[in-house]
């Protein structure tokens, strides 16, 4: 019966997908900034619950120009992240060159890093630097890949230069997944190394409602700290906010 219920959110999965493919190509361009976040949230709420997933805020997003500076364990968090309040994120390239999905990150206002090229590096630190200075709200995962949700990997320091460049404060945010019924850790939306982007959905899909806890903390500025000793306290400041 579970499986039978996770092909039917399965089904109407690629069709949400669609159809947000359908809109991006059709309908963004005639919408002002503000409209496309509000229609991205929209989306993103809509397959969340599609999947199965309620989203829990706790605290306030920040308003722009902000960096926010999250923990990475799925992709659905960006999905979870969009839901909870439009951002910008920064995103690995290969993800751009996904089937419809990558439409769908490009529409979402998404920046596209090679993680393999420090000169690429630089060049979206720039890039960041510069939207930050129009106001924008635009979002990191310093892991610089997934973890499994109760361990934090080391934050990379590299693109917290852009706030530090702009004189930006940094919003740590903290997520989790949880069984919505207990509130106990589920590892069934991380996204490992040897998973595919189905066999990762359709795991989520055949597991027990979730819950998706976005946890916002207090805003902090540099003050006078490098990116790497940044780094290191806004990783402690995230492991604090899990608890």
């Amino acid at each position: 019966m579970r499986a039978l219920q996770a092909l039917w959110k399965f089904v109407r999965v690629l069709a949400w997908v669609v159809r947000g493919y359908v809109s991006v190509r059709r309908t963004f361009g005639t919408l002002s900034d503000e409209q496309q976040a509000r229609a991205v949230e929209v989306w993103a709420r809509g397959m969340l619950a599609i999947i199965g997933i309620q989203v829990r805020v706790k605290g306030h997003p920040a308003q722009g120009p902000v960096l926010m500076a999250a923990n990475h364990i799925s992709w659905l968090d960006i999905l979870v992240m969009h839901a909870a309040c439009h951002c910008r994120f920064v995103a690995k390239s290969e993800i751009r060159d996904w089937p419809l999905v990558g439409v769908l990150t490009t529409g979402g206002g998404s920046l596209y890093i090679e993680r393999s090229s420090n000169r690429d590096a630089m060049r979206v630190v720039h890039q960041m630097a510069d939207a930050l200075r129009q106001g924008q709200v635009l979002a990191v995962f310093p892991e610089g890949g997934t973890g499994d949700g109760v361990s934090l990997l080391p934050f990379h320091a590299n693109l917290l230069q852009a706030a530090i460049s702009a004189d930006v404060p940094v919003q740590p945010i903290a997520l989790q997944f949880l069984e919505a019924s207990t509130g106990a850790h589920s590892f069934a939306p991380c996204y490992h190394d040897h998973d595919t982007l189905v066999s990762s959905l359709w795991r989520t899909l055949c597991a027990p409602p979730l819950l998706a806890q976005v946890r916002y903390g207090d805003t902090q500025m540099a003050n006078g700290r490098n990116r790497r000793v940044w780094a290191q306290d806004l990783q402690a400041t995230v492991a604090d906010l899990r608890n």
